[in-house]
């Protein structure tokens, strides 16, 4: 049965659409360069507005509350509209909208950003809904439009999008993306809207109700988003497979955190959100303040944690072990260097807004680079290998 599974994964590979993504320097390396991240973090501190979901109940407003912008690292192009008008987007399992500027956005930030014109497209359709996104570091509105989206040769026809009117927040200003591209389950997104992987699959542009992401280790270039299949040639052994365990985000239960067999996190087990648009490892504060002292990463003036270089080549590998496998983070992944400063970081991420209690993690692009991920819709769950 096992084998029947590959060698299905493998047959539907060849009806498979491959987009490209590029790596971008985050707006975290940008502002440490310019030694403005102190100033920035403290003017405007990332919440994980997960909080908010259980207490507001207005249709008109969806929190994406895992979306923290100063740390997105990977984009690709789609077009709206006919003839089509291109945007660069995150694609990200952290969120379920899309969304573009518009020309009627009057923010600073959409004037440094590519703006959708609905006067220039024949294929466009206004709803009258308005929509207002509110993530960890920012917040967007504006109102929900319909028009064709293509990405790559996939056309997704009358798919509902949000056109920004407002981007009052500066890091969408500072940003180098112009939107987003939501890939989480559709409950997390506007109330009547469907998100574009669902369009795609309910219009039957897709062989296999799934997508996966590998994000390549080795320069700006070579990462990649699939739809509708998977391709093999981007990982080696098995897909192991891990159940969702609550369809909002991409979540999935964790077995425990360890370093040489010894438990330091995740101890009895905890949730995790497997999410493409953070590029490092957040848990809780407490937590994340025990691996910091493990490893003997010293906190800076902006709040970061600093590690000496060289540590890179004597600290042990971290294990995040999930449904009974380890997956290993070596210390080349966890310590990130910041070239031009010389100087190097500790990836993992303390936030007092995760609680200790529920003891919940967030596995960001320090954990994809190292394992190809496969987003299974149709059977709520998650394959994992060990990218090539």
């Amino acid at each position: 049965m096992k084998w029947f599974g590959v060698l299905g994964l493998v047959t539907l590979s060849e009806c498979l659409v491959t987009i490209p993504l590029v790596k971008i320097k985050s707006l975290r390396e940008n502002l440490r360069e310019k030694d403005m991240l102190k100033e920035y973090l403290e003017k405007y501190p990332f919440r994980l507005t997960h909080k908010l979901l259980h207490k507001h109940a207005d249709s008109g407003v969806a929190f994406e509350p895992m979306r923290n912008y100063l740390d997105i690292a990977y984009m690709g192009i789609i077009s709206v509209g006919t003839p089509p008008q291109e945007f660069q987007v995150i694609f990200d399992t952290g969120s379920a909208d899309l969304w573009v500027p518009s020309i009627y956005c009057s923010s600073p930030a959409c004037s440094n950003h590519n703006t959708f014109n609905p006067l220039r497209s024949s294929t466009f359709g206004a709803s009258g809904q308005p929509i207002k996104l509110i993530y960890g570091t920012g917040k967007m509105s504006g109102f929900v439009g319909y028009d064709t989206i293509k990405i790559s040769s996939l056309v997704d026809r009358n798919q509902a999008f949000g056109l920004s009117v407002e981007e009052p927040d500066k890091i969408l200003e500072l940003a180098t993306f112009d939107g987003i591209l939501g890939l989480s389950y559709p409950s997390l997104s506007v109330k009547g809207v469907t998100p574009v992987f669902d369009n795609l699959w309910n219009q039957g542009l897709l062989s296999q109700k799934l997508f996966a992401f590998y994000l390549s280790r080795k320069g700006k270039k070579g990462s990649v988003v699939m739809f509708g299949g998977v391709d093999p040639s981007y990982y080696t052994g098995e897909l192991h497979w891990v159940p969702v365990s609550k369809p909002l985000y991409w979540q999935i239960s964790m077995d425990s955190i360890s370093i040489n067999g010894k438990v330091i996190a995740c101890d009895g087990g905890c949730q995790a959100i497997v999410d493409t648009g953070t590029s490092l490892l957040l848990g809780p504060q407490d937590a994340v303040l025990n691996i910091q002292e493990i490893i003997q990463a010293r906190r800076s003036t902006s709040g970061e944690y600093f590690i000496d270089c060289d540590a890179v080549n004597t600290l042990p590998d971290i294990l995040f072990t999930i449904d009974g496998i380890g997956y290993p983070v070596p210390a080349n992944a966890y310590i990130q260097k910041d070239a031009a400063l010389g100087i190097c970081f500790s990836s993992f991420e303390g936030n007092e807004d995760i609680s200790n209690n529920s003891e919940e993690w967030i596995l960001g692009d320090v954990f994809l680079r190292l394992y190809f991920t496969v987003f299974d819709r149709e059977n709520d769950r998650i394959g994992l290998a060990t990218a090539v």
